[in-house]
């Protein structure tokens, strides 16, 4: 019986303030607090708080176990290790570094190319010709290395202007 007198009090005092909270225009709040406000008389009319007391208890006792008892310490430390284990083969999954994984992977198709690390900025040469152009550039040097009269070239790779060289002798052989 002072179950119910307690439940419906809540409920009462929840209703109470939910109106409150709507007659300041807050409906958001107020359909919150209406929502938790029954909650104990609904928690009450469906026969639940027994079984809330049941599972109180049984957490009482367990948690008075834990305190006292090595077995149910033994059995976290089994469970921290389980989920340590487990943790830890995933990540090493993750990275590749699982002992026999290797062979049932496919190779790579080979090491990725170089990048620079920092973008060029404007007006400034790249660092290299592009891959596709790489036979046209080796091609346009052997040419260049046999004229005369072009003084004052540098060395490929001392400067960055050779690959402007390259293009031009590129574009001039196209008649562009």
């Amino acid at each position: 019986m002072l179950t119910a007198a307690v439940s419906v009090a809540l409920t009462a005092a929840g209703v109470a303030v939910a109106g409150l909270r709507a007659y300041r225009r807050r409906f958001l709040s107020a359909t919150r607090w209406f929502a938790v406000a029954l909650l104990p008389l609904g928690l009450y009319l469906t026969g639940l708080f027994p079984v809330a007391r049941t599972i109180g208890d049984e957490l009482a006792d367990w948690a008075t176990k834990l305190v006292f008892d090595p077995r149910v310490w033994t059995g976290i430390v089994l469970l921290g290790v389980s989920a340590g284990l487990l943790a830890a083969t995933r990540w090493a999954g993750r990275r590749g570094a699982v002992a026999g994984g290797s062979e049932s992977r496919p190779a790579a198709a080979g090491p990725a190319p170089a990048r620079p690390a920092v973008a060029p900025a404007a007006g400034t040469p790249a660092a290299g010709p592009a891959p596709k152009r790489a036979e046209e550039a080796a091609r346009a040097e052997q040419g260049r290395a046999g004229k005369p009269g072009k003084p004052g070239k540098a060395a490929k790779g001392d400067s960055g202007l050779d690959e402007f060289a390259d293009i031009e002798e590129i574009l001039r052989r196209r008649g562009l």
